[in-house]
């Protein structure tokens, strides 16, 4: 065994492994179980349960933030290095990539994983380089959720060569399609509920 790192005794050498072990692997495991979570909770529904054109990701045509057809994945509203076309999110994931991932799985496990808990993870995982496998699974469900096309490669590829240019592109989506990442999604609820309710006020006055 290589061990005696230094001259050091293999009790020590031991040590130096074990903790090795576990700081490469022991974060991948902690990711592997909150995907295990969010997909069994989730399974890649493929529709949101209210009715705002602005906040309903599902296959329809009468949709305006539908970019494809039925049955069949849309491009994405901007490329993937446009960057520059939202300066907030580009600094903030330049400075803070995990708040940016926060807030998007936020929104794509729809309240079920907080912010804070995902950036959390994420930034631990990231610490030992397997950060990219939780953005990439994100991305995944989030495609799936908004029949968006595989683009420009596999989310995998995405995610290892550009990480900071898909956590911006999956931010700025979710901006076009009416959602505020930085609120939260219960927020988001809270807020979708109220631009339905005041038209109901406005016609009782009216009354």
């Amino acid at each position: 065994m290589p061990a005696i790192i230094n001259g050091g005794s293999p009790t020590h050498t031991i040590h130096i492994l074990a903790f090795t072990l576990y700081w490469n692997f022991v974060p991948y495991i902690y990711a592997s179980i909150l995907i295990s979570r969010t997909a069994s909770s989730e399974q890649f529904s493929l529709s949101i349960p209210f009715s705002s054109p602005h906040l309903t990701p599902i296959m329809s045509s009468t949709n305006p933030y539908y970019t494809g057809k039925p049955g069949n994945p849309g491009p994405w509203n901007t490329g993937l290095c446009d960057c520059c076309s939202d300066v907030k999110t580009c600094c903030l994931t330049m400075w803070c990539p995990c708040v940016t991932f926060g807030q998007i799985a936020e929104i794509v496990d729809r309240g079920n994983t907080s912010c804070f808990v995902a950036a959390t993870l994420y930034a631990i995982v990231g610490l030992s380089k397997w950060g990219f496998c939780l953005s990439c699974f994100y991305r995944t469900k989030m495609r799936k959720q908004f029949m968006l096309e595989k683009s420009p490669c596999d989310d995998c590829l995405v995610h290892w060569f550009c990480e900071p240019c898909a956590l911006c592109q999956e931010h700025r989506e979710l901006k076009i399609r009416g959602f505020n990442p930085s609120i939260g999604w219960h927020a988001n609820m809270d807020n979708q509920q109220g631009v339905e309710m005041a038209p109901k006020v406005e016609e009782g006055m009216n009354r």
